[in-house]
């Protein structure tokens, strides 16, 4: 296993394993997705994801869904994958922050046509429709203007439109990083992905739930951070409630696409070494 393909399964594993509020993890999972299937989908693309300098973005991210596809029949990483595919693509020995912006800017119609390919067979909850390159389409345009006409609904279609700088800043601020994150990797994920939720509504709520409730549960990530947690006295009881919450509806108000950012935020920490990571052995299932 090269050191890119570790890291990618790393942030994988780590994002799955941390018992964050509405997400599924080793002790909490949906009627159509399991903690296994994240394990399964995460080694089925990390080397895939890995090979994305080789391969091209859309192409990876292509092949990385399809693997997906081939280990299980819920869309458990597309928006992982989407994210991942073009940091990957950095140059080792070039920060993400200097390389992003050449990878992003090589992207072309036929890195939008693979990607496409990839949603179609992922089939993402509340997709819907578009009037401007929709993905039932033949798109015409080149990736990042596909993303860049996504990206005030989409939360992954963002994050290329900013060229990955609000997923740079959130690696860098809401990780403690260095060695301390080996022993409380876990209290950092879920903190990481709290102050992301309630920095940035949830794209995924949105769509399934309407604006209002992605609003109101980026309210309620805040009110947890706000209870000191998580060493406030009622803190861990604001963070249940929370939970709660958010599996309340039958998983709609999942916040799947803070997950997604949080990976991505894991694997840029990683990648330039700001965290030390846990071994892998001791993480259940792998």
């Amino acid at each position: 296993m090269t050191r890119l393909n570790d890291q990618i399964l790393t942030a994988c594993l780590l994002e799955a394993t941390a018992a964050k509020p509405g997400n599924v993890h080793p002790a909490a999972s949906f009627s159509d997705m399991t903690y296994s299937d994240l394990v399964r989908s995460a080694r089925a693309v990390s080397g895939i994801l890995a090979a994305t300098s080789h391969h091209g973005v859309g192409p990876a991210v292509l092949a990385a869904v399809k693997a997906t596809a081939s280990v299980t029949s819920s869309n458990t990483n597309l928006g992982i994958i989407l994210l991942l595919a073009p940091l990957a693509a950095v140059p080792t020995g070039t920060t993400l922050h200097e390389g992003i912006s050449d990878v992003l800017d090589r992207l072309d119609t036929h890195d939008t046509e693979c990607v496409y390919d990839a949603i179609r067979i992922a089939r993402p909850g509340g997709l819907g429709t578009s009037d401007d390159h929709d993905v039932a389409d033949r798109p015409d345009v080149s990736l990042m203007v596909a993303m860049q006409s996504a990206a005030h609904r989409d939360g992954v279609a963002a994050a290329y439109h900013d060229r990955f700088e609000q997923v740079l800043k959130w690696s860098h601020t809401g990780l403690a990083g260095g060695e301390s994150f080996v022993t409380d990797w876990e209290q950092q994920v879920v903190g990481l992905a709290l102050k992301i939720q309630a920095e940035r509504p949830d794209t995924l709520i949105a769509r399934k739930c309407g604006a209002a409730t992605a609003v109101e549960s980026s309210r309620r990530a805040q009110e947890v951070l706000d209870s000191g947690w998580p060493d406030g006295d009622d803190s861990e009881t604001v963070l249940l409630r929370f939970d709660d919450w958010l599996r309340s509806d039958q998983h709609r108000r999942n916040p799947g696409t803070t997950a997604d950012l949080v990976t991505a935020a894991l694997f840029a920490a990683l990648r330039e070494n700001r965290v030390v990571a846990p071994p892998l052995d001791s993480l259940p299932m792998t």
